[in-house]
């Protein structure tokens, strides 16, 4: 799908400088630009690149003045970077812009949906189950019996979908994830084994959630394991049977929740991070990258290490932790020369 200057101009309510019929068909950096290419100029340190880039059209802020000749024609806006995101935005919608249902594909008679619905081949919708309108599901999709899944939510190809999930509305489901496995319930038994513990309980989902590729969110083992609004769980997260995510959260890719843990509204959990079992953690925490949490974690903290830590006592430590051989040294020569 091409674009023109003019056109482009119109959506961000900005002013063409050059040729308005200039077109364009796909998105670069402003370094890599090619004919045909739209990019944008919003850090002062990719100047230069704007004499020099290929691409046929630039979005710069209103107050660039060029100060050589150059060849792109350029779109001024108030803000060069929010107007390249509200392209990216435009042109995604555009792209995933797909409806219909394609075959082979199963939708069970129980189940119902809305207007404007997309589902790719070979996807499986069980029985009961209700999708809002707008919902786009990409092939190779699994969404099991009794689910809910709101208006404007996107699954994308090989997301899989257990029974009894419920998705809000506007939420994106990447590829590989696995919403409502069961639980890690076991209890040992006399024999020295383990007997399953059944787990009969769900994933609730609220609105504008997105959750990563290859992320897994397990059933709870009764009640509900939780999602709230606005949380954006990065891919390769494990969030276990019967946590709650507060509102507006974000986790870093390869974070592991385990069973029974609340987590509080706009947290900022870095990667890699070991969160254990049936504790609390406050609102607006901060966890740096690869830190354990064992413990409660109150309100505001910023924590890291493992066991983490506030942030301010892990860097007055730190810099004794790299001192550490000198230390050792110094007090060995303080033991010897009392001996001497």
């Amino acid at each position: 799908m091409k674009f023109t200057a003019e056109q482009i101009a119109g959506i961000l309510m900005g002013d063409v400088v050059g040729n308005p019929d200039a077109e364009v068909s796909k998105l670069s950096k402003i370094e890599e630009g090619t004919e045909g290419s739209l990019t944008f100029l919003a850090n002062p340190k990719y100047k230069h690149y704007i004499y020099t880039t290929k691409a046929s059209i630039t979005i710069v802020n209103k107050t660039f003045e060029p100060e050589e000749e150059i060849n792109t024609t350029l779109i001024k806006v108030d803000d060069a970077y929010l107007a390249f995101s509200k392209i990216l935005e435009y042109y995604n919608s555009v792209k995933l812009n797909k409806t219909g249902i394609e075959q082979p594909s199963f939708i069970a008679e129980s189940s119902s949906y809305g207007d404007d619905i997309y589902v790719g081949a070979f996807s499986y919708i069980g029985e009961n189950v209700t999708i809002g309108n707008n919902v786009k599901i990409f092939p190779n999709s699994y969404i099991g019996d009794n689910s809910v899944v709101g208006d404007n939510t996107i699954i994308f190809s090989g997301a899989k979908i257990y029974s009894e999930t419920v998705i809000g509305k506007n939420c994106v489901i990447n590829s590989g994830s696995i919403i409502g496995a069961d639980g890690f319930g076991y209890a040992p038994n006399e024999e020295g084994g383990y007997n399953k513990v059944p787990q009969t309980g769900n994933v609730i989902i609220e609105d504008y959630v997105d959750v990563g590729a290859a992320t897994t969110i397990d059933r709870a083992t009764l009640g509900s394991t939780i999602i709230r609004t606005g949380v954006k769980l990065d891919n390769q997260i494990q969030i276990a049977h019967n946590v709650e995510i507060g509102k507006n959260t974000v986790i870093a890719a390869q974070t592991g929740i385990a069973g029974s843990t609340k987590i509080g509204e706009n947290c900022v959990i870095g990667g890699q991070v070991g969160i254990a079992g049936h504790i609390v953690i406050g609102n607006n925490v901060k966890v740096q990258a690869q830190s354990g949490i064992a413990r409660k974690v109150k309100d505001n903290e910023v924590l890291q290490g493992s066991p983490a830590i506030t942030l301010s006592d892990y860097n007055k430590s730190y810099v004794h932790f790299k001192n550490l051989p000198k230390i050792v040294k110094n007090i060995n020569d303080l033991e010897k020369n009392k001996w001497e």
